[in-house]
């Protein structure tokens, strides 16, 4: 099954949302803050997409934390998902082996769709 994970109050999650919904595509909506990813998720995401398209460097979160200042590896950025969901860029959307992260309707027309 499909599944999306973000935070109910993210724009394009909800864009994402209302696209499914939109195309009658049936999900699984998990909320960052309320089941938060671990590692071993992540590190099955980063099978299918890189830690710079995952790694949110936009948000409030990162200039909170400052990070731009410790020049992560990849690593180390990996480990800051697993510590700080916020910085995941979102929607993250898992269907079979694929992922797709952020909204890109191009992307769920072509991998979503039937």
């Amino acid at each position: 099954m499909l599944k999306i994970h973000g935070i109910k109050n993210c724009d394009s999650v909800r864009k994402a949302i209302k696209f499914l919904k939109t195309n009658d595509i049936s999900y699984e909506y998990i909320d960052f803050r309320e089941t938060p990813v671990d590692d071993m998720t992540i590190t099955s995401w980063l099978k299918s997409t890189d830690i710079k398209t995952l790694f949110n460097t936009r948000g409030t979160t990162y200039r909170t934390l400052k990070l731009k200042e410790l020049d992560l590896s990849d690593e180390e950025k990996q480990k800051w998902l697993a510590k700080e969901n916020m910085l995941i860029k979102r929607p993250v959307i898992t269907l079979d082996n694929k992922v797709i992260v952020g909204y890109n309707e191009v992307l769920y027309l072509d991998n979503l769709k039937n």
